[in-house]
């Protein structure tokens, strides 16, 4: 039965840069797949560089699941094998060709195609790479069969794109998309709305259970969803999709071609125009950015500013992203910046009179006005994230690698995005999303 679900801890961070509902289509000169995307898997090529690639190629698998894929997006041919220390592998970077040659997978009707008929399409188009598993958010295991299936169809992150905007004219794909994950499961397929969700392709979804999230972020974070429908205990598997990747499942089976292509917000204080471009998954950002940001020293981020990680302006999108950031660099020191009134300063504390402005947008950089410290009791942790967990004290028995104590702490319910708004309040200045990535990564070793 659909619910509405109130979620009271959190907080809204207002920037300045929210994209403009325009979209402009861009073709990228190249893009690139990123095997560090992929938590967990072991990369083992099945190109070489200067191979003419279609939209569908393999290019490469996991050495220990050689079942799944990942596949070119779009026709090319391969530029560069990059690799980094050790000679891991960090981009093979694809050239785009104009025509954009298509492997045909097939059409297919979900109702008349069978789990594991599914399953396959989805393995072989590497499109099964879209749906991830939590506990530890990797890459779902196809031989298993979750208890349900979460899509989260708003984003509440700061400067976040509109999921309403972005589905617009996309209703058959994403209804598809979610018949074909309904046929995955046993259980109920979630898909999540927020209170000011407006779009007939998320209130009239079929096959799905409709509920509603309201309140501050992370209420879009499908952790938190699943914390509130469906808590995670040990041993249970709960799968995750993103919205657009539903569209391109979708898209999958109702024209038997993998569709490239993703809508991609760009926002952020330093974009002169920001707005939504429709380009290549993985695609290059350089023609999206190019003459559209200030001259200033900034930061480029694929993802959200909490959660994103840092790219070149001549870098690619992250595979699981669907927008980019810019804001300034914070490369400076500030003379008794802490004895200053701080009138135009954010703070999620009354340490300074915006607070008095709750509804004020800033234009805030990178700088962490302080260096690493000892943790202090401030109560803040559990302000900001909406879960029955002790935030404080899993972060500690991450620190000392107590495997019994992370699991009765409820590590398995938490990622590291659901710990992003504790890293941004945390007066420690601990990174802490790296940490709950590493403790997470001791638990999916000791179980594996």
């Amino acid at each position: 039965m659909p619910k509405t679900i109130k979620i009271n801890k959190g907080l809204d961070i207002r920037l300045v840069g929210a994209s403009e509902k325009t979209i402009t289509q861009v073709s990228p000169e190249s893009f690139a797949i990123k095997p560090t995307d992929f938590i967990g898997v072991f990369p083992k090529l099945l190109i070489k560089e200067g191979d003419k690639v279609e939209a569908g190629t393999p290019i490469f698998f996991d050495k220990y699941r050689e079942n799944i894929l990942f596949t070119a997006p779009h026709s090319g041919t391969i530029l560069e094998v990059k690799r980094g220390d050790k000679r891991a592998m960090l981009e093979i970077r694809i050239e785009a060709d104009a025509n954009n040659k298509q492997i045909d997978f097939y059409p297919a009707d979900p109702a008349t195609t069978s789990r594991d008929q599914k399953k396959e399409k989805l393995l072989a188009s590497g499109l099964w790479a879209l749906i991830r598993q939590r506990p530890y958010n990797v890459i779902a295991n196809p031989d298993h069969t979750p208890k349900s299936i979460f899509v989260s169809a708003f984003d509440s992150s700061p400067l976040a794109p509109d999921y309403d905007f972005i589905v617009q004219g996309r209703g058959q794909e994403f209804q598809t998309g979610l018949n074909v994950l309904k046929g995955l499961t046993d259980g109920p397929v979630y898909l999540n709305i927020g209170e000011r969700t407006k779009a007939p392709e998320f209130l009239n979804a079929k096959n799905v259970e409709v509920n509603t999230f309201k309140g501050p972020h992370p209420s879009g974070n499908v952790g938190i969803q699943i914390h509130h429908l469906d808590p995670i205990n040990k041993g249970d598997i709960v799968w995750t999709v993103k919205m657009q990747d539903v569209c391109t499942i979708g898209y999958l089976f109702l024209n038997g071609v993998i569709d490239p292509t993703i809508i991609c917000a760009l926002a952020g204080s330093e974009v002169l125009k920001p707005r939504y471009f429709k380009t290549i998954r993985g695609g290059c950002i350089k023609k999206m950015v190019e003459g559209n940001v200030t001259n200033k020293d900034l930061r480029y981020i694929s993802g959200n500013v909490l959660t994103g990680n840092t790219i070149r302006p001549d870098n690619f999108i992250n595979y699981y992203d669907s927008m980019v950031t810019v804001i300034p660099e914070g490369n400076y020191s500030e003379f008794l910046g802490w004895a200053l009134p701080g009138f135009n300063k954010y703070s999620t504390s009354r340490s300074f009179p915006s607070w008095l402005t709750p509804k004020k947008e800033y234009v805030l950089d990178t700088n962490l006005h302080g260096g690493e410290r000892a943790y202090v009791m401030t109560g803040k942790f559990e302000e900001v994230l909406p879960m029955d967990i002790l935030p404080l004290q899993l972060i500690k028995s991450i620190i000392y690698e107590d495997i019994d104590l992370m699991e009765n702490l409820g590590i398995y319910e938490v990622e590291p995005e659901d710990f992003a708004l504790i890293e941004f309040v945390d007066t420690s200045k601990t990174n802490i999303q790296a940490l709950l990535r590493k403790g997470l990564e001791i638990m999916r070793k000791e179980m594996s």
